[in-house]
C-alpha cells in the first residue's frame, strides 16, 4: 500500500502546529506544509498532488486547508475540487483555525444539552453569538441556521461588520442570520434579551457577559464559552463545566474544555476517516457537525 501523504495548505506564514500534530497522531505517515498559499495557487498544487500518484492511490493522499478565514477556506476547497481530473482525485478536509470542528462541537454540545436538560432542540431557538466577526462564530451561526435556529451575530465594534458577514452567509448558504450591535454593556444586554442560547466565541481572556448581564436573558436555556483563558467570557462558566447552573439559575453552562473534548475527537476521527476511506472525501463543517453530534451523544 502507498504511504499516506497529507499536504497542508494555508494562506498564512505558518501552518498551525496544532493541526500538524493532530494529523500525525491520527496516522498520516508523511505531512508536508505549504504556507503563503493564495487561491490562485490551489489548482496547480492540487494537480501536482493528483498526477504524481496513480488514481488508485488518490485515497492515500489528502489536502488539508487551514488559515483563519472560513470563506477563504471554502473557496480553496471549491477550487481544489474543480482541479480534480477523474479518476484522479484526493481527499479534501477544511478546518481553518480549527473553527469548523470547534464550531461544530460547540453547537453539538448545545444541542445535546437542550435535548437532555429541556427536552427540546435547536429549531426556532434564538442563538446569540458573541465574537461575531470571528471564524468560530461564523461556523456556529451557519450550523445553527441550517438546523433551523434563529442565529444572531453580535459585533463588538458595531453592527456594520457582522451585517456584511451575514449577507455573505445568505449568498453562500441561503440562510438568514441576524446582526446586532454589542459595543456597550447596554447593547449586549439588549442583544440577549430574547436569547434561548448564548455562545461566546470572542478572544481568549476577554470577559463578555457578567452575571448581572445574564439577568437580562430571562428565557436563557444554554450558554457556552470557548474561552479557556481566564477570565471567562461568560460569568459562571468554568472551563470544565458540563450543564452547570448559570448565575441566577437561568439555564446551564458548557465550558471550553467540554467543547474542546468533542472538537479534538471530531478532528481526529475526520483525519482517520480519510485514511480509511476507499473513495475520495470532501469534508467541511457539515461533516464535522454530523460527527460531533454523534460524539457528544
Amino acid at each position: 500500500m502507498a504511504r499516506s501523504i497529507l499536504h497542508m495548505l494555508t494562506p498564512l506564514r505558518h501552518m498551525s502546529p496544532f493541526d500538524v500534530n493532530m494529523a500525525v497522531d491520527a496516522g498520516f505517515e508523511t505531512v508536508v506544509t505549504h504556507t503563503g498559499v493564495s487561491l490562485s495557487d490551489v489548482a496547480s498544487l492540487t494537480q501536482d498532488s493528483i498526477f504524481s500518484r496513480s488514481p488508485g492511490d488518490g485515497v492515500r493522499t489528502g489536502l488539508f486547508i487551514g488559515g483563519k478565514n472560513a470563506e477563504d477556506a471554502l473557496d480553496m476547497m471549491d477550487r481544489a475540487k474543480r482541479a480534480f481530473v477523474p479518476p484522479f482525485a484526493n481527499h479534501l478536509f477544511a478546518d481553518p483555525a480549527g473553527s469548523f470542528t470547534t464550531g461544530a462541537a460547540m453547537v453539538a454540545q448545545v444541542a445535546r444539552a437542550l435535548r437532555d436538560r429541556f427536552g427540546t432542540g435547536l429549531k426556532d431557538k434564538r442563538i446569540v453569538i458573541f465574537g461575531g466577526a470571528g471564524v468560530v462564530a461564523y461556523v456556529a451561526a451557519v450550523i445553527g441556521a441550517l438546523e433551523g435556529a434563529r442565529t444572531v451575530l453580535v459585533g463588538h465594534d458595531g453592527e456594520e461588520r457582522v451585517s456584511k458577514i451575514a449577507v455573505t452567509m445568505k449568498w453562500r448558504f441561503g440562510i438568514e442570520v441576524g446582526a446586532v450591535d454589542g459595543t456597550t454593556p447596554h447593547d449586549r444586554r439588549r442583544a440577549i434579551a430574547e436569547a434561548d442560547v448564548i455562545l461566546a466565541a470572542g478572544p481568549a481572556g476577554i470577559p463578555i457577559l457578567s452575571a448581572e448581564d445574564l439577568s437580562a436573558a430571562p428565557g436563557l436555556l444554554v450558554a457556552s464559552d470557548v474561552n479557556a483563558v481566564p477570565p471567562a467570557g461568560i460569568a459562571g462558566i468554568d472551563v470544565n463545566a458540563v450543564d452547570v447552573a448559570l448565575p441566577g439559575g437561568r439555564g446551564v453552562g458548557i465550558g471550553a474544555l467540554a467543547v474542546g473534548n468533542v472538537k479534538y475527537r471530531t478532528q481526529t476521527q475526520l483525519f482517520r476517516r480519510m485514511l480509511a476511506s476507499d473513495a475520495p472525501l470532501c469534508l467541511d463543517f457539515r461533516d464535522a457537525y454530523a460527527l460531533a453530534v454523534a460524539i457528544a451523544g
